[in-house]
Parts: C-alpha cells; sequence; structure tokens
C-alpha cells in the first residue's frame, strides 16, 4: 500500500466506526473479546526428536478461542519470527462485511512481516458450533492452528441434548524435517510434497508410532454420560476417517451448521471440515482408541499410519490395551462419501434452510491437476492446481486492496463460467494436459443467487478434492460420479434440507453442486484446502460488489493493515 492509500485507510477507517455504530451493531457488539497471538519459534517434540517450529503463544496446537454467537472479536496478531511473513485465517467465519479480517495472503490481506502486529476485527453473526484458524501462507498452518468454539447466545439452547462436556479435537500432520526443506523438495522436483511421518490428534501422534509411546492424547468419560467432540480437520494434505472402538457417533453439526442427527460407525473429515460428534459413554468400564488414519484416492501410495487417543472410563485400567476400532480401508471411497449423501440441514423454523430456488449464475468448473512447463524441474514439468485449466497467480499485492482501491493490472474479471474445452472429465484425460496461469477471478452482482458445480477430473490423476469457499456458506444440493449431466442430474437436488457447508470434498470421479447468495460484500478465495494443491494453484476467487445499501458495504480497511 503506497502512503496516499495508507491516508485514505485511516480516514475510511475512522467513518467506518461511526458507520457500524448503529443501536443494531451495538446489540451485537455489546461483548468483545480479546486475543493476543504472539507467533514466536520454540523447541518442540514429537517422535523423539526436537525441532524448532513456528507456533502460537508457544503451542501446537495454539490455544482454543471460546466465543459466543454475536460476540464481536479482536485478536491481535505479533509477528515475532525473525525471517517469515504470516497471515491468520479464521475458517469459516463469514467475516460480514470485513473481509479485511479474512486473513489469506495476498487474497484480503499482504502479510505481516517479521516484527510486525495486526489486529484482526470482526463480528460472529449467525453461527455457533466448532470453527478454526490458521496460518495462511507458505504452509505456515502446519503448526499454527487451533480449535474455534463459538457457543450459542446465552439463554439459547441446543437443538439436542446438551452434553456432559465437550472437548475439542484437532487433527493435524507433523513432518521430522523442517518446513523448509519439504517445501525446497517440492520446488526441485515439480512434483507432490514428502508425506509428512505422523498425523496427530490436539498436537500428540499416540501410541502407535515407532518411539511415541508416551505421546498420546486420554480423554477421561463417565459411564452413562454423553460427551460432544468438537473435531477440527487441520490436516495439511490428508483426508481422515475417524472412529471409536465400540462406540457409535452421532453427527449434529457440521462446519458450525446445525444438522439432522446422523448416526455413524466413523465420519470422514477432510482437511478444512469441523464437527460436532455426540459420543455417548455406554459400553462396559475400560479403555477405547480413537483412531484416525487417512483416505486417499487409490492411484496415490502413501503409508495409512494411524494415529490414536484413549477413551479412558472412570475406574478403568489405564496401562490395559485399549480396544482398537474398525476404520474404513485408505481407498474406500464408497465410505468416504457415504456421510456427506446422508448430510442434512436442520431446516427448522429456528435454524431455517435458505437455499436459493431461483438462479441468477450458473457455474460449471472443473478442477484437478494439470502440467505447466518446467525447464529446471527434475521431473521435467511442474504440476498444478487449475479450476477450468487455469491456475491462479497470486499478485504481489492484496486482491481485496486492488478492487477497493481500483488499482489496475492487477486481476481480471473474466474467469470463465464455464470450461474452455471440454472432454470426458472423468474418463480419459486429454492429451494437453497444460495449464493456463494468471490472475483471473469471477465477478457476482450482490445478492446474486449462484449455483456453482464442480467437477472432478482425471487429467494427471483421480483424487478427492476438499474445495473451501471464504466469506459464505453454501447448500450442497447435489452430489454424483461421474460427469455432471446438466439436463437429468438437477432433478434429484435436494432443495429442502440440504447441508450448509463451507468446505466440501468433490467425490474422486465425481461432482458436487452448492448454491450460494451472493451478499457478502469483497474478495472471497475459494482454493482445494489440500495445502500442496493450494500451493501450487488450484484456486480462485470471487468479487462480490458492494450493495446499495450502507448496510451492504464492504467497511473499509483499518489503519494497521499491514502494507504490501
Amino acid at each position: 500500500m503506497d502512503t496516499s492509500d495508507g491516508i485514505i485507510c485511516r480516514l475510511l477507517y475512522a467513518w467506518s466506526l461511526l458507520l457500524v455504530t448503529t443501536p443494531a451493531a451495538l446489540e451485537a457488539q455489546s461483548i468483545t473479546r480479546r486475543f493476543a497471538f504472539h507467533v514466536r519459534y520454540q523447541n518442540v517434540t514429537r517422535l523423539c526428536s526436537t525441532k524448532v517450529v513456528p507456533t502460537v503463544n508457544g503451542q501446537v496446537p495454539g490455544p482454543t478461542m471460546y466465543m459466543r454467537e454475536g460476540d464481536r472479536v479482536l485478536v491481535k496478531v505479533n509477528n515475532e519470527l525473525h525471517d517469515k511473513n504470516i497471515t491468520i485465517h479464521w475458517h469459516g467465519l463469514k467475516q460480514v462485511r470485513t473481509g479485511w479480517a479474512d486473513g489469506p495472503g495476498y487474497v484480503t490481506q499482504c502479510p505481516m512481516k517479521p516484527g510486525t502486529s495486526y489486529t484482526y476485527n470482526f463480528t460472529v453473526s449467525g453461527q455457533r458450533g466448532t470453527l478454526w484458524w490458521h496460518g495462511h501462507n507458505n504452509w505456515m498452518r502446519y503448526t499454527v492452528y487451533g480449535a474455534i468454539v463459538i457457543l450459542p447466545k446465552k439463554g439459547d439452547r441446543y437443538p439436542f441434548p446438551k452434553p456432559y462436556a465437550q472437548i475439542p479435537l484437532v487433527l493435524g500432520e507433523w513432518w521430522k524435517a523442517s518446513m523448509d526443506a519439504v517445501l525446497q523438495q517440492l520446488r526441485q522436483t515439480g512434483g507432490g510434497p514428502n508425506i509428512s511421518d505422523a498425523y496427530t490428534i490436539n498436537g500428540q501422534p499416540g501410541d502407535l508410532y515407532p518411539c511415541s509411546a508416551t505421546e498420546r492424547i486420554v480423554i477421561p468419560v463417565k459411564s452413562g454420560k454423553t460427551y460432544m467432540l468438537r473435531i477440527a480437520g487441520a490436516t495439511m494434505n490428508g483426508e481422515m476417517f475417524l472412529s471409536v472402538a465400540g462406540h457409535k457417533l452421532t453427527v449434529v453439526e457440521v462446519d458450525a451448521s446445525y444438522t439432522k442427527p446422523v448416526e455413524m460407525d466413523y465420519v470422514l473429515i477432510t482437511p478444512g471440515q469441523s464437527m460436532n460428534v455426540l459420543l455417548k459413554a455406554d459400553q462396559p468400564v475400560g479403555t477405547y482408541y480413537l483412531a484416525v488414519r487417512p483416505y486417499i484416492a487409490p492411484n496415490i501410495n502413501l503409508d495409512n499410519t494411524t494415529a490414536t487417543a484413549v477413551i479412558a472410563y472412570e475406574g478403568s485400567n489405564h496401562a490395559a490395551t485399549p480396544a482398537f476400532p474398525t476404520l474404513p480401508a485408505i481407498n474406500d471411497s464408497v465410505s468416504a462419501n457415504a456421510l456427506s449423501r446422508k448430510m442434512r440441514s436442520l431446516a427448522s423454523e429456528a435454524f431455517p434452510a435458505r437455499v436459493p430456488l431461483q438462479i441468477d449464475r450458473h457455474l460449471f468448473f472443473t478442477l484437478g491437476l494439470a502440467i505447466r512447463p518446467c525447464a529446471n524441474c527434475t521431473l521435467g514439468g511442474r504440476l498444478s492446481g487449475v479450476f477450468n485449466n487455469i491456475s491462479l497467480e497470486l499478485p504481489k499485492t492484496a486482491l481485496l486492496q486492488a478492487h477497493y482501491f481500483r488499482k489496475p493490472n492487477v486481476f481480471v474479471t473474466n474467469f470463465p463460467d464455464n470450461p474452455t474445452s471440454a472432454f470426458n472429465y472423468t474418463g480419459r484425460p486429454p492429451n494437453n494436459t497444460m495449464a493456463k496461469s494468471g490472475t483471473r477471478l469471477s465477478f457476482l452482482p450482490f445478492n446474486s443467487s449462484v449455483q456453482l458445480v464442480l467437477q472432478s477430473t482425471a487429467m494427471v490423476a483421480p483424487e478427492n478434492h476438499p474445495i473451501h469457499l471464504h466469506g459464505t456458506n453454501f447448500f450442497v444440493v447435489g452430489m454424483g460420479l461421474g460427469n455432471y449431466n446438466a439436463s437429468s442430474d438437477p432433478s434429484s437436488f435436494n432443495l429442502l434440507d440440504p447441508p450448509e457447508r463451507n468446505t466440501i470434498g468433490v467425490p474422486m470421479g465425481g461432482w458436487v453442486a452448492l448454491r450460494l447468495q451472493a451478499n457478502n460484500p469483497g474478495v472471497w478465495f475459494m482454493h482445494c484446502h489440500l495445502e500442496f494443491h493450494t500451493s501450487v494453484g488450484l484456486a480462485t476467487a470471487f468479487v462480490v460488489e458492494d450493495g446499495p445499501n450502507p448496510e451492504d458495504k464492504l467497511i473499509p480497511p483499518p489503519s494497521d493493515l499491514p502494507p504490501c
């Protein structure tokens, strides 16, 4: 940001404080919660080895944030790293008119340089449940992450029996090597990254890995009580099956949206997703493993090592070997899609499902991996992520600043609504799999209703892609295998009670249909939440224009917005 922009920022920010101080806004902001995040290096020991990693407040995972629906939240983030920039994304928070607080680097802000700070300022609007926060540039989220617990407003009840206790569980990954070494290998080869050495639950791998007997989480429970497991998928590149030996899991909320209860023997949590599940301690007194292991497309040969925690009943022998659950196979695509097919929103009077019925804009995006030329790569080319065969290149300034200040030559809004060429997306790929690169975004008029079909492709390899949209939720109205058929598939859409989410797994060799209302002005990132895929361009963004009224306009940027 140049000097003139900085002056304008401060003036507009002062004006924005007056703009939002209405009786309704004061009521929404009557409770202010303040947090301080110190991003610094710390020695952390896992798998009997110690390395220095970025942490928040010296912890991996970082602190769990507790707040209520309607709270105003101020988080001062201090970058105390000497050699790395940082941003924090509050994953799944809608950021109504506060896109400056969303956090993806070079999308809504430029990163904080070493020795600087930035205060994220937002209000929790119409959401309650479990979300999470994480670093959002240069794979920083491998250790910079934590849970967000949003409690209902005081006096509001859960639409299910109140649990006896609530337990945040954040799934992650751990590399013995430094992340700099992982990224260097990625740049040199042009292929995929080295896989992590362990999966983790609340930062610990459990006792099934070599040299990890003491590195496990123990969850004490009492017979007959019901517990809420607040699960957040912070893994970098692994979609995880989760199960508890001998116990059923009842899903009651996904991505901070209530659902009709669904009972499962296991659940699948993709990177980016979160969910609340109820666990009733109704088994004989003893110890039981809670286990996670990855679901990976069958053409990729990855280690399926299992991370564990232990559910320990009061009065049990903690030294006994816990019972082990049955988990789906690493390549079980049917089980991977089962929960998504069963999910339904609550769609009650108190929590309606406001699904757009009349559509203003129909979008059809293919997605997957393609290849870009790379003379210096050891593989002769570089894998690139693409929507409609376009790989996103982020600029050196933030897209939201360029949009707000009308800076030319930063991006264009001519991203194609449909693939530039049609082919058998889930069958034999075309001969030319070269990706085009650019900073091409989609423009959406304010309050337009959008249907977006995401079609998986097999250009390089068929995969399951967890796609995350910033700035708004969407309804998952349809899902299927094979190529989407615009003539016949809409007849099976669920427009009554589809699940409301911010992250959805596009099935390997299949498609999902999403509907949303573009009523939050700003620039909103959409990307695959497999960190490798995002880093190689499997991303795009939507520009949503301001609405006609003051309450429909993007709030001006704050005075401490990091400069570019």
